[in-house]
């Protein structure tokens, strides 16, 4: 069951670090991320989406969950991505099922003008070192799971196959 995982923290620079330092983790197999996002939130109140995902086809496909989920947390459309019916019904089961109301108030109180966060979708992770790869940069952690039925579902529509 994958976990998604958000850490907040109290600047605008310090996500993209821990995303680097996800990267050299993912390198070296303590961490298994299937994809990983920073959210900077600007002093006017902006938000900028960092990903890591660079190719087309599975990396499209995580850019459009996390414009959805995104979308969802913080009501813009990050990614200005269309949302057709499909969209539209999977983001409502997003935010009424699978990923629960706590988190959700969690993330939003977390992300205030000026400050950043990181998202993870992670398989699999040797906690202790992840943790002490991490734990550098400090942040609040925020964690939900997702059943094998959720992530099911959203990558069946996302894939275009609902």
């Amino acid at each position: 069951m994958p976990d998604l995982i958000a850490i907040g923290y109290d600047d605008t620079t310090t996500a993209l670090s821990a995303m680097d330092e996800v990267g050299v983790l993912a390198s070296d197999l303590v961490i298994q991320p299937d994809a990983v996002a920073a959210i900077i939130r600007g002093e006017d109140g902006k938000f900028k989406t960092v990903t890591n995902q660079h190719e087309v086809g599975a990396g499209a496909t995580w850019g459009m969950f996390w414009g959805l989920l995104f979308g969802i947390l913080f009501f813009v459309p990050i990614f200005g991505m269309a949302m057709g019916a499909a969209f539209g019904a999977l983001g409502g089961k997003l935010a009424k099922d699978s990923i629960s109301k706590d988190f959700q108030e969690q993330v939003r109180s977390a992300l205030q003008p000026g400050t950043s966060a990181l998202f993870m979708i992670v398989e699999q992770m040797t906690t202790d070192k992840a943790l002490d790869g991490l734990s550098k940069f400090g942040g609040n952690v925020i964690k939900t799971s997702l059943s094998a039925e959720d992530e099911a579902e959203i990558q069946s529509h996302l894939h275009g196959a609902a």
